[in-house]
């Protein structure tokens, strides 16, 4: 068992379970085919889902319906003679060239005798090249046909150039610690290096104003302080992810840089954003009835959906966030899984969404700095050439960082629900 499935089964044991629905088993389906036949590329659509389920006949729209299914009233005929297809073809060409030429509409056109070959030649017609592909058929072109045919015999042959793949290049301190994770499939060790590459990148699309509240007219930001404890609240009773949790407070960050909200609609926002970061992250969702219902039934749900499409309409679609519990993995790979080390480097991580002031650094940097100063906590060791190739920042650019945590920690306690999260036997109070 590697250190990573190790780690992966230590925080399974941390995690509440949830029971999971069991979808319904579909046995009237044998019952059904036995009855009637379904055409071949049928009715893909779920058009009439809802009437089989209440026991009403469906008919397909013959729409729907393949034409590989329909009758074409074609019978293949065994007869092995070419004369009556060629009679008939010949037939058919006379028939189009007369109507061509008849009727007081057309102007100027002249009949022209068409040759018919006689059911006597009809013999050696399949053997023949036609006349006007051996007029133009010249020995230039021949011998163009003949280079052209060399030219792909030689590209065939060629060997397929396959494209170099990037290897990470690690320093002469560094240790590959993706390279025992090979053979397990899920790590994906051999793309690890590109992925977490790609997720940096895609890291300043995804960060809001931070100075948004500037055109805020009845908001501050001890309001927005307010408002993430108490989803940090909604967040632990419904057993989330914690995921769901960071990419919930950047979709309010990012809808608030973009609208004015008032100080009546500002719970609507935060219990929306939740709504679609759960629908985002988790297996199972909560219900947008839950939802209303952690309100004090303050909205309705027609309410909470309107403004789901309003927030995502704002946002364009856009839920690519690089979440920095991706980075906190990815540091804590370098520091051998250490369990305690990550917890309180969670907890350092979320003071990020409380104060206003992370809202400028990256994801990743608030990781690095959280595994920093948990590490420098906890008296794990320096900060080494491994843990700062993994985690993408040296320890002088995780200082600034790293001061506003500590500043947070020596102010006096003004969010009770994260305080309350953390002071719990899941998070190894007591330990």
């Amino acid at each position: 068992m590697t250190r990573a499935k190790s780690a992966a089964l230590h925080d399974e044991l941390l995690m509440p379970s949830k029971a999971l629905q069991s979808k319904k088993s579909a046995t009237n389906t044998n019952l059904q085919a036995g009855q009637r036949k379904r055409a071949a590329l049928g009715d893909v659509s779920n058009v009439g889902k809802g009437e089989a389920v209440e026991g009403k006949k469906t008919t397909l729209k013959p729409g729907l319906v393949s034409k590989a299914s329909q009758p074409t009233g074609v019978q293949k005929s065994r007869t092995n003679t070419s004369r009556t297809a060629l009679a008939t073809k010949e037939s058919k060409k006379n028939a189009e060239i007369k109507r061509a030429g008849s009727g007081s509409g057309a102007i100027g056109v002249q009949k022209r005798k068409v040759s018919t070959t006689s059911a006597t030649e009809g013999s050696g017609v399949e053997n023949r090249e036609p006349s006007r592909k051996k007029a133009h058929t010249t020995e230039s072109d021949k011998r163009a046909h003949a280079e052209r045919a060399e030219s792909r015999a030689s590209k065939v042959a060629e060997p397929v150039a396959k494209p170099a793949e990037s290897k990470p290049i690690y320093p002469k301190r560094v240790k590959d610690l993706d390279s025992e994770d090979l053979d397990d499939p899920l790590m994906v060790a051999e793309y690890a290096h590109e992925i977490f590459e790609y997720l940096r990148d895609l890291e300043c699309g995804t960060i809001p104003n931070p100075n948004y509240m500037d055109h805020q007219d009845d908001l501050e930001w001890k309001t927005r302080g307010i408002l993430v404890d108490w989803l940090i609240e909604v967040h632990t009773r419904f057993h989330l992810l914690p995921e769901t949790l960071f990419l919930a407070i950047n979709i309010i960050d990012r809808f608030l840089s973009e609208k004015v909200v008032q100080l009546d609609r500002l719970q609507l926002v935060g219990i929306t954003a939740m709504f679609i970061a759960s629908k985002y992250e988790e297996v199972l969702s909560p219900h947008v009835a839950n939802f209303r219902h952690v309100a004090d039934d303050g909205f309705t749900e027609a309410e909470i959906l309107s403004a789901e499409r309003f927030v995502l309409a704002t946002l364009n679609y856009d839920l690519s966030y690089p979440n920095p519990m991706n980075f906190l993995r990815r540091i804590s790979k370098a520091d051998n899984y250490d369990i305690q080390s990550r917890t309180v480097g969670k907890y350092l991580m979320e003071i990020s969404l409380l104060d206003h002031r992370f809202m400028a650094f990256r994801p990743s940097h608030v990781a690095a700095a959280a595994m920093y100063l948990s590490r420098l906590i906890l008296d794990n060791g320096n900060w080494d050439e491994t843990l700062s190739f993994y985690a993408g920042y040296t320890e002088v650019e995780i200082e600034p960082v790293v001061n506003l945590m500590v500043d947070y920690l020596a102010r006096p306690i003004v969010h009770d629900a994260f305080f309350k999260k953390y002071a719990s036997k899941k998070f190894l109070k007591g330990k």
